[in-house]
């Protein structure tokens, strides 16, 4: 039997600097994540030091490890993660399975990993690396594509699947991820649902975005849509995942329409536990 680590249960919110209050005074938010790049751990944001006095996790993401890339592992960039999550108290970590730095340059995007033999080796190695580096679980997530690499040798789901096999890794599934891949590259998300260790999900990302000339873009600046919402009702008739998270980066709503999405996000989660 998979024993899930101590880790976020209900339902949450990205915490963002422009949104600090909003969450702050915000009812019915479990949880909350922030960009651990945005954070230092001597100084931590008095917003974040309210909501940790209250009793509510806070949860590091990071976005800048590139577990993928087949550049060295950035062992500062682990350090800083590891200070922020143990200055944050945070049961666990995470970050994606993407490569953001090739040939010294740093893309500012997440990019696909192939999905091949070989760089999932390269993938494992680093993974590894960051746990050994880590004072806490550390969990990966899925990205939005817009490209898939040619000659693909497992499909998502198995890649994933592999990945948590060796590491030891847990997973942070975003749904609305899974529907970019399933616009943009035609693959089934109910495929990768059967092929993932879904008792290795800790917690679950769900994020608006747009779709434009048959590409689906996932914004964090739009409303969540009814093929997201439709997704994590799939996930969770599997296996209700402990916990589920709003994200938004950017054209930030009224406070009303915010709590209007956490709503929905809840009633999902709590349907088909009932």
């Amino acid at each position: 039997m998979t024993v899930v680590p101590r880790g976020p249960e209900g339902v949450g919110i990205g915490w963002r600097r422009e949104i600090d209050l909003t969450v702050e005074r915000m009812a019915g938010v479990d949880f909350v994540e922030a960009v651990a790049e945005d954070l230092h751990a001597g100084e931590l944001p008095t917003s974040l030091a309210t909501l940790r006095a209250r009793g509510v996790p806070v949860l590091p993401h990071a976005v800048s490890l590139s577990l993928g890339g087949a550049e060295p592992l950035r062992h500062d960039r682990v350090e800083h993660l590891a200070a922020v999550a143990d200055a944050l108290g945070a049961p666990l970590a995470s970050d994606h399975v993407a490569f953001v730095r090739a040939g010294g340059l740093e893309s500012g995007h997440l990019l696909p990993v192939p999905r091949t033999r070989e760089a999932l080796g390269v993938l494992v190695d680093n993974v590894r690396a960051t746990q050994a580096g880590l004072g806490v679980p550390l969990a990966l997530e899925n990205i939005a594509p817009l490209l898939a690499w040619p000659d693909a040798e497992m499909s998502e789901g198995a890649f994933l699947a592999e990945l948590c096999e060796r590491t030891g890794a847990w997973l942070l599934l975003d749904v609305a991820n899974l529907h970019a891949s399933a616009v943009n590259l035609g693959q089934d998300p109910e495929q990768v649902l059967d092929e993932l260790p879904l008792e290795r999900v800790v917690y679950v990302h769900a994020a608006g975005g747009v779709e434009r000339d048959g590409v689906y873009h996932d914004t964090h600046a739009h409303p969540l849509t009814a093929p997201v919402l439709e997704l994590l009702e799939e996930l969770c008739a599997r296996r209700r995942p402990p916990a589920v998270l709003l994200e938004r980066d950017d054209r930030y709503p009224p406070d009303d329409e915010l709590a209007a999405e956490l709503a929905a996000l809840r009633a999902v989660h709590a349907r088909v536990r009932a």
